[in-house]
């Protein structure tokens, strides 16, 4: 797989000493920020499914986000989703994970409707991007920056302060909530489009990728099930995409629509996305 990056250690590096201070203090505000009620309150508010949107309108609505909490670029973030795209192309896998790759973070575009005070716009992004983690119950030590956990104020509650909080054991990761991000939202907006044909595996790659304290730090096996288990085993095929592609190199959206028009229009056909 000559697209991915062979020196691995570049990246995801956040040590206080190399990183922007930037990224540190957004996943303070993330890890302070984000509780249970934080995330129910913003599905009622974001997950009302009333501005149609072309695919391609929202991928250019990218060219005006960074992503602050990505120690590794800083680039317009579509000009990521392209390199893992492309990477994802170049290796002949199937067309519909070459269509997850370049949507994969689409759920940024949150930003054009998002607030300061919800964390959701360009100035304030901790509602919206970053590793994230199950809230409604104890935060582990998995987490990016676990000196932060204490700040959550669930912490200190008497059901989600525990290892089960809000949830059963063996309940399986589709019945927990995650810290509300780009994840989530692009997935509900994908589930609740009528004509979505991307694949079981494409959806997961796209609700999970950034779940990094379970499919990379080993934590919350209080919650998984078997099925969770092949979640992970594809998730973390496409995050080999995700995160070792990642270069100064850059592409012009119209360069690639052509290709990958026909591609989307076979998974989520030619109407308007709603978000």
């Amino acid at each position: 797989m000559g697209t991915i990056a062979t020196d691995k250690e570049q990246f995801r590096n956040y040590n206080h000493d190399q990183v922007n201070p930037a990224v540190v203090e957004h996943y303070r505000k993330m890890r302070s920020r984000q509780t249970y009620d934080y995330v129910q309150s913003m599905k009622a508010k974001y997950l009302t499914y009333d501005t149609p949107m072309n695919l391609w309108d929202a991928m250019r609505k990218l060219n005006e986000l960074v992503d602050v909490s990505d120690p590794d670029l800083d680039l317009p973030n579509v000009q990521h989703l392209i390199q893992s795209a492309e990477a994802i192309r170049a290796d002949g896998r199937e067309d519909w994970m070459q269509l997850v790759g370049l949507i994969h973070d689409l759920g940024k575009m949150m930003f054009v409707k998002g607030s300061d005070e919800d964390g959701t716009s360009q100035a304030e992004q901790w509602g919206m991007v970053g590793d994230v983690f199950v809230v409604g119950c104890k935060l582990p030590d998995t987490c990016v920056y676990p000196e932060f956990n204490a700040l959550n104020p669930d912490m200190d509650h008497p059901v989600y302060g525990t290892e089960l909080g809000a949830y059963s054991q063996g309940c399986g990761l589709d019945q927990v909530d995650l810290a509300w991000g780009h994840d989530e939202y692009l997935y509900q907006v994908l589930s609740h489009h009528k004509n979505n044909k991307i694949p079981e595996a494409g959806m997961v790659m796209i609700r999970y990728h950034s779940f990094y304290p379970w499919h990379t730090g080993g934590s919350y096996t209080q919650f998984t099930t078997a099925k969770d288990d092949q979640y992970k085993q594809w998730i973390i095929d496409f995050n080999q995409y995700d995160l070792y592609t990642k270069s100064q190199k850059v592409y012009e959206l119209d360069e690639v629509i052509d290709y990958y028009a026909p591609i989307a229009e076979k998974y989520l056909g030619s109407d308007p996305i709603w978000f």
